[in-house]
């Protein structure tokens, strides 16, 4: 014994422990197997198709304008500049053959009717309605007339109501919103 150890006894010699032979013996197991797509792309998020679809619909919607009365001009106020509706995706289009969405703002008439339900027709699937302000809701101040529709879900199914007489551009970004709201809520209704 060397000196050191004669004079401290209470410390052992180092011997390495390399485990009890039997756990050493056991076999090794492979890492967990991981897709090969978070391998080479390890940042990528992997989505169901329907959900993306939502989003995708959610977040780049197309409305038709078609202001029949003195709602249309709070319509037009909403899409200029100082509302920004593009930060939402939304972008009006003159045409039902692009467009998902169709605002109808103003009192719709018995002779009005047969063109927002063929302009309804030749939108692409899918498809939602506003119905903005008191007259395209229920008629509004001019229920007592028989020329006037009492609502424009007479004709053709409307997503989202905007009340209101004539609504303030505000009000109809809340509709939009409720609108994209209730696309995501489809979505999860579908799968």
């Amino acid at each position: 014994m060397s000196e050191k150890q004669a004079a401290n006894p209470a410390i052992p010699p180092y011997v390495p422990d390399y485990g009890a032979e039997p756990e050493r013996l056991l076999p090794v197991e492979p890492p967990q197997a991981r897709a090969v797509y978070k391998i080479v792309l390890p940042g990528v998020a992997q989505l169901p198709v329907d959900a993306l679809l939502a989003v995708s619909r959610k977040s780049s919607l197309w409305p038709m304008t078609f202001g029949l009365a003195c709602c249309a001009i709070e319509m037009i106020g909403t899409f200029m500049a100082n509302h920004d509706l593009d930060r939402f995706g939304i972008v009006p289009f003159p045409s039902p053959r692009q467009s998902d969405v169709m605002i109808v703002s103003g009192t719709v008439t018995k002779k009005m009717a047969p063109a927002i339900k063929l302009l309804y027709e030749q939108m692409p699937n899918p498809k939602y309605v506003i119905s903005m302000g008191a007259c395209a809701t229920n008629g509004g101040p001019y229920t007592e007339y028989d020329r006037v529709v009492q609502g424009v879900d007479k004709i053709i199914p409307v997503d989202v109501y905007v009340p209101g007489c004539p609504p303030r551009p505000e009000a109809l970004i809340d509709g939009l919103l409720a609108l994209q709201r209730k696309i995501m809520e489809d979505k999860r209704m579908v799968g």
